[in-house]
């Protein structure tokens, strides 16, 4: 069934999946959710407890399938206005609901449970463009979430969801169409990356956090994420191009440009000190050092003609320097990381070993 069809008789009275009683207080608590459920084993989610958790991942999901983000869906039941529940794949939600209703289907087979996975498994498909991206909710609407958004992982997250779709005995509850549906959604997904790697004078380089939904050309999000070369989103995309079998000779082309540009784009002879601040957003105050010894960061955006990092602040204007950034926007946002460090050290010589051993003699 799609959204459309589905969305007038989703909510039509039904039978109360298990024993929560769904007239508890509403929670909207930035705590982790469902993720911190999903390495039990498969006889707790037969449980009582596991029951109750369900029920109330079920009243956050909304009317067109998807989870709402910043909030616990797994602390207290929604009572409020369903119209109200917004859902989109930013900041990690909808995935870790639909997986955690996945293993409840697999130890009950309970059908509330079913329906459920199959609304919200149709609104990650159903998001996806023509073309392969996904927005970062779904309806797109008109603003800057329209774009295909790797910001936070939200594109890599979505595809490792539906390849397991796709692929996991733990999905065989799922009818073949919608299976082989997951497993074209993923490959489109994987054309839309190598169509939006950014090429600089014809040279591939990494990604934007955010790319044109129809020309996938780099664009701006928030007033200080602006168009860039993303030193943080670009290393889980090259993680999962390392995790195609077969890949084909374009695939390895992005493979190796992106590492090449991490290589280049290291920023070295300084580190981040955090200390504590009562007073500080956060608690805390941050500001960069001289180091010499300091082992190497990335910037979490490069300026495309440039690739000299960038460092914004809210009003939208670039500083020159971290420490010229207002107290807020420097301890509250992560600007530099060593987000590719295992990635070049481990991941990637290990990926090169694995294309050799099975390049054909």
């Amino acid at each position: 069934m799609t959204i459309t069809a589905w969305f007038a008789s989703a909510w039509a009275p039904r039978p109360l999946c298990g024993v929560m009683a769904w007239l508890l207080v509403a929670s909207c608590t930035l705590a982790a959710g469902p993720d911190r459920y999903l390495n039990r084993p498969a006889h707790w989610f037969s449980s009582d407890d596991a029951r109750t958790i369900a029920d109330t991942i079920l009243t956050h999901q909304s009317d067109l399938g998807g989870w709402p983000k910043n909030r616990d869906t797994t602390a207290a039941p929604f009572t409020g206005d369903r119209g109200s529940l917004d859902p989109t794949y930013d900041n990690g939600a909808t995935t870790d609901e639909l997986r955690f209703l996945a293993r409840m289907v697999n130890a009950t087979h309970d059908d509330c449970d079913t329906q459920a996975f199959l609304r919200g498994l149709d609104y990650v498909l159903e998001g996806q463009y023509p073309n392969g991206g996904w927005p970062q909710s779904f309806p797109p609407g008109t603003g800057y979430p329209r774009h295909i958004t790797f910001n936070d992982h939200s594109m890599v997250r979505l595809m490792n969801f539906v390849r397991e779709v796709a692929n996991d005995p733990a999905y065989a509850f799922v009818a073949a169409d919608r299976r082989a549906a997951a497993r074209a959604a993923f490959d489109r997904g994987v054309e839309c990356i190598l169509d939006c790697q950014v090429r600089i004078d014809g040279r591939p380089t990494v990604w934007c956090a955010q790319h044109d939904e129809k020309d996938f050309l780099p664009r701006p999000a928030r007033s200080y994420e602006l168009v860039s070369l993303s030193g943080s989103e670009s290393v889980g995309i090259t993680q999962l191009l390392m995790s195609l079998d077969n890949p084909s000779p374009r695939v390895i082309e992005a493979i190796d440009a992106a590492v090449a540009w991490f290589e280049r784009s290291k920023v070295t002879g300084v580190r981040i000190v955090t200390k504590r601040d009562p007073g500080g957003p956060r608690g805390v105050n941050r500001t960069l050092v001289d180091d010499p010894s300091a082992p190497p960061l990335w910037a979490r955006f490069y300026d495309i003609d440039t690739n000299e990092p960038m460092i914004v602040d809210r009003d939208g204007k670039r500083r020159s320097h971290y420490n010229d950034l207002s107290a807020e926007r420097r301890s509250g946002y992560g600007w530099y990381g060593d987000w590719p460090r295992h990635m070049l050290d481990v991941e990637y010589p290990a990926w090169k070993a694995r294309i050799a051993a099975t390049a054909p003699r």
